[in-house]
């Protein structure tokens, strides 16, 4: 094998890598697949030993890990968000960075508003030992006469706007980063964080995961939630203070909750615990995921990856 053009994937879980394979070797490179633990650090730091390349998910990539390969020149996150990789460092050591943006735009927004049904309806499996004809909980609403409040009007955020306004009787949005002309093209009203908070009945999050967004949503901020709203999260689970969203549940501040991320991925047992609540529902980081947006998530990261390692910048590079 040829080191130089070693490329590796560092967090497996597709069902296919052909077009990843595909790609690189026609441009020399050769694709290798860790299939060790998760969480076993060191062991990818040995099996990407010499790779030029590296793809990975959840992988932390900091400074030790680029002093640890020295032959690294290009790495590629396979989705949006990018918290567990350290931008300074790559920059310091001279590693190019790229992420795959707007890749899942309908498949997220789509299960955020698959959560929102299933919070406001208290949709469960049902079983025949429960009561037929009665519904499981009381406090049931219908969407048209309410409140949508959205939180980052992004990509996601924005396409989440633009679906839900024959739903909602209005639309409210919170970014301070999109300009005002955005607001208008997707209906949706521009608000500070306060009102979207003191007026939905319900919030969708829809912001990457910064220093400015960690536990954006805290006691504070529930405690200025006067609708009683649905909280929606299929951002990223330290948006949402953990214990803070436990205190909104206990406390009835909140509807229910509809959760795809979590403050610990995978999570551990306090995260857990959160979705013993009757008005929560969980699933597990699977928004980004429909038939077509995993095919053009990974053609996308190969495209990307072959960019960069031939010395372009690719619409994603993130330095």
């Amino acid at each position: 094998m040829n080191n130089t053009g070693k490329i590796v994937v560092l967090d497996a879980g597709y069902d296919s890598y052909a077009y990843e394979i595909q790609l690189l070797q026609k441009h020399g490179y050769h694709l290798n697949i860790f299939d060790g633990a998760y969480d076993d650090w060191q062991g990818k730091i040995d099996f990407a030993k010499d790779a030029v390349g590296v793809f990975v998910r959840w992988t932390v990539v900091n400074d030790a890990f680029f002093k640890a390969l020295p032959k690294l020149q290009a790495v590629v996150r396979y989705g949006v968000g990018y918290d567990n990789i350290d931008i300074e460092a790559a920059n310091n050591n001279g590693i190019k960075i790229a992420n795959v943006q707007g890749y899942a735009n309908h498949a997220v927004s789509d299960h955020a508003l698959a959560l929102m049904f299933a919070c406001a309806r208290s949709v469960k499996p049902w079983h025949p030992d429960d009561s037929f004809g009665v519904p499981p909980r009381k406090e049931i609403f219908e969407f048209h006469d309410k409140t949508l409040g959205i939180i980052g009007l992004g990509r996601i955020g924005g396409t989440l706007s633009g679906k839900v306004q024959s739903l909602f009787q209005h639309v409210l949005a919170y970014d301070p980063y999109i300009p005002d002309q955005r607001f208008k093209i997707l209906g949706a009203v521009k608000v500070d964080l306060q009102t979207v908070l003191k007026e939905s009945n319900i919030i969708s999050l829809h912001c990457n995961l910064t220093d400015e967004t960690r536990h954006l949503i805290q006691k504070q901020q529930f405690d200025q939630m006067q609708q009683q709203p649905i909280l929606i999260n299929t951002s990223r689970g330290p948006v949402v203070k953990r214990n803070a969203l436990r205190y909104a549940l206990d406390k009835n501040i909140i509807h229910s909750a509809g959760l795809d991320v979590y403050e610990t991925e995978p999570p551990n047992a306090e995260d857990l615990s959160i979705l013993s609540y009757v008005n929560v529902v969980g699933t597990g980081h699977v928004a980004w995921y429909s038939d077509a947006s995993s095919a053009e998530l990974q053609k996308r990261a190969a495209n990307n990856m072959l960019a960069m390692l031939q010395g372009k910048v690719p619409a994603d590079c993130l330095n």
